[in-house]
């Protein structure tokens, strides 16, 4: 079952000293517009805004312009365990377009990939400044318009909900002065390990620097929550997929909970979840460049979260796919893979 998530991810637990605020560069979320609908059509605009994850962040000393975090190392002295390195370091305000070439128009988010220095980015929806958009997902629909025309294949665009806190955990962590406001908490059906703070606490204990990206690594613990993928995609491919976890909201992991490498489905998350990936369900001429979904286009992506009973809290029987493009509405593909019923949505059945 799939209950209120958000466009982002959150902590939970451990009565300690948290993530501090930063006074050196001022936090101004940009803002973005979007819609609520009736079935009878009558819209109501919504007026939210964009946050920037706290792991793509400045975190340095809460004295001065010493770095907590440099790299993918963290400074020894400010950060020597979990609680003296979330006391000693605070998390400072983004500038999101000249650092991230994050922008927003009216009702449009852009995210530029490559800024400077600065490789990617993720981002959150906010109701007000400190708190996240909750989504009630069952026996509702979402929709969003994109253009993939200009990522290729071997990257992700992806748009998805994790379940969390709304207020970003600062109620559930006494020291946490940061929350929703600054993006902390993120947490997936994946347990990453490279968040720099879980539930209020730095994630410095056995932490290891990646190998393959200069600012990532990974510690002892990872962040886990129920996920559900609404898009991941490029030009050649797409796919949407629920991903479950047991408990509610984020659950810090540890060893085998985690479903790291041999354990990976010992863990508490379904890693690999249930996609519905139209060219590996057999139709590769669905959706790319110049095909039935055109991804040199934009694309309008419909989500539909089917009840059996058609109420709000009634059991999740179905989620459906269907896109809108030029006018024209285009159903999902079927399946075409031997030994799979042919349908062209995500039900127990077909998982």
């Amino acid at each position: 079952m799939i209950n209120k998530l958000a466009l982002a991810t959150f902590t939970l637990l451990a009565a300690v000293s948290g993530q501090q605020v930063g006074t050196l560069e001022a936090e101004t979320h940009p803002s973005m517009s979007m819609q609520t609908c009736t079935t009878g059509g009558t819209c109501t605009t919504v007026d939210t805004k964009i946050v920037l994850d706290s792991n793509w962040r400045w975190l340095h000393s809460t004295e001065d312009y010493t770095n907590c975090y440099t790299g993918n190392t963290w400074d020894e002295t400010l950060c020597p365990d979990p609680e003296t390195c979330a006391t000693n370091c605070a998390l400072d305000g983004a500038d999101y377009e000249g650092v991230y070439g994050i922008t927003t128009s009216e009702d449009s988010l852009t995210l530029t990939f490559v800024t400077g220095a600065n490789v990617g980015s993720r981002v959150y929806l906010l109701a007000d400044d400190s708190t996240y958009q909750g989504f009630n997902l069952k026996n509702n629909e979402f929709t969003f318009d994109v253009d993939m025309s200009n990522l290729p294949c071997g990257l992700n665009g992806a748009l998805y909900f994790s379940q969390m806190d709304l207020d970003g955990g600062m109620a559930a962590n006494a020291g946490n002065k940061a929350g929703a406001a600054y993006g902390t908490g993120y947490c997936d059906a994946q347990c990453p390990h490279d968040m720099k703070f879980i539930n209020g606490e730095a994630n410095v204990l056995d932490w290891t620097p990646s190998d393959s990206d200069i600012n990532a690594g990974s510690g002892r613990y990872g962040t886990c929550c129920t996920e559900m993928d609404i898009w991941e995609a490029n030009q050649a491919a797409a796919a949407y997929t629920p991903h479950a976890c047991t408990g509610q909201g984020l659950t810090r992991c540890e060893g085998t909970d985690c479903g790291d490498g041999d354990d990976r489905y010992s863990g508490i998350c379904d890693k690999d979840g249930c996609d519905f990936n139209s060219y590996r369900m057999g139709d590769p001429t669905f959706l790319g460049v110049g095909r039935t979904v055109d991804t040199s286009k934009v694309i309008t992506v419909v989500t539909q979260f089917v009840t059996a009973d058609g109420t709000d809290t009634g059991a999740l029987s179905s989620i459906k796919r269907f896109y809108v493009q030029d006018g024209v509405t285009i159903a999902n593909s079927d399946t075409a893979i031997d030994g799979i019923d042919v349908t062209n949505e995500i039900t127990d059945a077909f998982c």
